[in-house]
């Protein structure tokens, strides 16, 4: 498939595609330039590398939103088995921007919630860009309480630029949705692990991100605001991104240096897009690992920890 490559990886792509021409040159005449083409190669690594060891906020931003980069679904079909899908909030409607069901992981029986973005035009518009609306939140809520009844594990992938800021939206309880989901998981009987695997986009990730351990691959963001939405507030101008992604501290860099995510998970050279099984086979590893650790552990040990990781995150000082 095509890597769509970023434009700071245009060096690579020129090189990749000097690779290629000689492998078409090589296979339609009587040349030998297999010794040509093992340099190159070699000089293709080592230029990914070099270029990817440097890499800015903004640039980190644009591989998390890079439209090849595997979604849940991918990460479901290569880490789940016996996958069941369940639709519907039993409110409104079904949302097809956040999937939701049970499944097997390596003899675990879990939940699994996660946001999903669409490959074509059609799919984005029918999953509304991985935005949630009131519906999605309200539907993976309906599967927290199903995993707590059943004593199933929750498995949540975050992956949005945050929750659908529509009309339509506010009109069903945007807020009060993303607010019920913020409650539910704070008490929620059953151990959760969350993998930040793209974006991860101010409320709308945090209503499935609390969690009893957070993972982030490599090259994926988590902040508050989108770097555009921070730099139309501050400098009156979208065009100020690049900026504002570095001062947000956003990346897994950043936000593992202020203790906010538990694991930093290694990504394939080149990013998540360039091989799907290793990725998966990563985070599958951690969940696992996750899963087996909190097995037997008690509901009232879960939510003491869980609640002493969060307020862990900050201090605050009341005053007369």
């Amino acid at each position: 498939m095509s890597l769509d490559y970023l434009e700071f990886e245009k060096p690579i792509a020129e090189l990749r595609e000097k690779i290629a021409e000689l492998r078409r040159v090589s296979s339609n005449s009587d040349l030998d330039l297999e010794d040509e083409i093992s340099k190159l190669n070699l000089r293709n690594m080592e230029l990914t590398k070099e270029v990817f060891s440097k890499l800015g906020a903004w640039q980190i931003t644009q591989l998390a939103r890079h439209p090849l980069r595997p979604y849940t679904l991918d990460y479901i079909e290569r880490i789940c088995t016996g996958f069941q899908e369940l639709h519907g909030d039993r409110m409104f409607s079904d949302d097809p921007s956040m999937i939701t069901g049970l499944a097997w992981i390596d003899g675990h029986r879990v939940a699994v919630i996660g946001h999903q973005k669409g490959r074509d035009t059609r799919e984005r518009t029918r999953r509304n860009f991985g935005m949630p609306r009131p519906e999605g939140y309200r539907k993976a809520q309906r599967v927290m309480r199903l995993a707590e009844r059943f004593r199933l594990p929750v498995v949540t992938f975050i992956d949005t630029p945050g929750a659908y800021p529509g009309v339509c939206a506010e009109e069903r309880g945007q807020s009060q949705a993303i607010a019920q989901s913020l409650e539910v998981m704070t008490s929620l009987k059953t151990p959760i692990i969350s993998t930040v695997i793209g974006e991860g986009g101010s409320g709308g990730a945090l209503a499935i991100g609390v969690c009893d351990k957070l993972v982030m691959l490599e090259y994926s963001t988590y902040s508050v605001i989108s770097p555009e939405g921070c730099a139309s507030i501050l400098w009156k101008s979208p065009d100020k991104a690049t900026e504002a992604a570095e001062a947000m501290g956003m990346t897994t860099r950043e936000l593992s240096k202020r203790g906010l995510v538990d694991q930093v998970i290694r990504e394939p050279l080149g990013g998540a897009h360039r091989d799907y099984d290793e990725t998966a086979a990563s985070v599958k590893a951690c969940i696992v690992d996750f899963l087996e650790h909190s097995r037997g552990l008690a509901a009232e040990e879960l939510l003491r920890n869980r609640y002493n990781r969060l307020v862990s995150f900050g201090k605050f000082e009341i005053k007369d």
